[in-house]
C-alpha cells in the first residue's frame, strides 16, 4: 500500500541530483531545487552541446553531460525528463551506474509505460517511483524554466504496490519542497485522467490548426489574418514539442482511444442538436461547461484572467 503523503514533511537533502534533460520541466526543477536549497550539487544531461552549453550559461545546474552514465553516477536522486520515447535507451545507458538506494522518478505524462520501458533496467536496491508534475506550457528549451512553475500544482507520483514506502514518502516531501501538491494513485487511473484533462484537448487543438492550415487556401489568408480568441488559444496549444506529443500518444493510445470515442460521439450528439435547432440542448451543454470553468478556477487551477491567463490581451465577447 502506497504511504500517505505527509501534510508537512521535513524538506529532504539529496547530494547529487542528476536530471536526464533539461528542458522546460527539467530546468525548473533545477531553479526549485535551488531555491529551496534542497541538493548539494545539480548535474544534466542533454543530447545537444547546444542545450549542454546554455544550461550552464544559466547557472541553473555544476555540470553537464552528454552520457546519461556520467550523469547519474554517485547521484542519490534521478529525475528522468526526457521525451517517453527515450526511456528505453536512457535506462540501458544509465543502468550499471545507478547507485544503491537512489531514487528514480520521471516527469512524464504517461505512466503506464515507465514500468515497461525504464523498469527493466533499474537495478536491485535502486527505487522507481514514477511521477508526472501537471503543469507546464508550450515553450521549451533550458531558459524557458522558471523555479515557480510547480507552486500549487499538482505532482503525481504513480510508485506500485510494490514501490519501497521511505522512498515515495522522501520523493514526495521533495516534491512538496518545490511548491507542489502530491497525489498519489494508480498509473492506469493517471493515464485515464490525464487521457481527457490534458491529452485529448491537444489532440483536438493539433486537429484544429491543421484544419485551418487545409482552409487557408479557401479563405485566401483570412483564418490567420483574423484570428479571434478561441483560435488563437488553439494555436498556443498546437505549437506545444511535437516529438513530445508523437510519444504521449503512442504511449496512451488506449486512454486516448476510449475519451476520443466519447468525444466523438458526443461531437454527433452537438452536429445533431445545431443541425435541427435543438437550442434547449445546446443551451444546457453549454452552461454545463461554463460550470465546470468556475469550478477549475475555484479549485486553483486558472484565473478569472482571459485568454488562459495571457497579460496584457484584451477579451470580447466575439472571441
Amino acid at each position: 500500500m502506497a504511504p500517505e503523503v505527509d501534510k508537512q514533511p521535513k524538506p529532504p537533502r539529496f547530494e547529487r541530483l542528476a536530471l536526464i534533460g533539461v528542458g522546460l520541466i527539467g530546468s525548473s526543477i533545477a531553479r526549485a531545487t535551488k531555491r529551496a536549497d534542497l541538493a548539494a550539487s545539480i548535474v544534466g544531461c542533454a543530447r545537444t552541446p547546444k542545450t549542454r552549453d546554455k544550461a550552464l550559461e544559466l547557472g541553473i545546474v555544476d555540470a553537464m553531460y552528454e552520457d546519461p552514465a556520467e550523469a547519474v553516477a554517485g547521484a542519490d536522486l534521478v529525475i528522468v525528463c526526457s521525451h517517453l520515447g527515450s526511456y528505453v535507451s536512457v535506462g540501458k545507458a544509465m543502468a550499471s551506474s545507478l547507485a544503491p538506494g537512489a531514487i528514480v522518478t520521471d516527469v512524464g505524462s504517461v505512466k503506464g509505460c515507465v514500468a515497461r520501458d525504464l523498469g527493466p533496467h533499474i537495478p536491485d536496491g535502486v527505487h522507481l517511483v514514477p511521477g508526472h508534475p501537471v503543469s507546464g506550457s508550450e515553450k521549451s528549451g533550458p531558459e524557458a524554466g522558471f523555479e515557480s512553475l510547480f507552486d500549487d500544482r499538482w505532482w503525481i507520483l504513480t510508485p506500485g504496490e510494490t514501490a519501497d514506502e521511505a522512498a515515495v514518502t522522501r520523493l514526495a516531501a521533495y516534491v512538496q519542497a518545490l511548491g507542489s501538491r502530491v497525489e498519489i494513485m494508480a498509473a492506469e487511473r493517471h493515464d485515464l485522467v490525464l487521457a481527457i484533462t490534458s491529452h485529448l484537448p491537444h489532440l483536438i487543438a493539433y486537429n484544429i490548426v491543421s484544419t485551418a492550415d487545409d482552409m487557408e487556401a479557401v479563405t485566401q489568408g483570412e483564418v490567420v489574418k483574423y484570428s479571434a480568441g478561441g483560435f488563437r488559444d488553439f494555436t498556443r496549444i498546437a505549437a506545444s514539442d511535437p516529438e513530445f506529443w508523437r510519444d504521449v500518444f503512442l504511449n496512451n493510445r488506449d486512454a486516448v482511444l476510449e475519451t476520443l470515442g466519447r468525444f466523438t460521439e458526443d461531437l454527433i450528439a452537438l452536429q445533431r442538436s445545431i443541425r435541427w435547432g435543438e437550442g434547449d440542448e445546446l443551451l444546457r451543454v453549454f452552461s454545463q461547461s461554463r460550470d465546470i470553468r468556475q469550478r477549475i478556477i475555484q479549485a486553483g487551477q486558472d484565473t478569472e484572467a482571459p485568454n488562459f491567463g495571457r497579460q496584457g490581451e484584451a477579451s470580447t465577447e466575439a472571441d
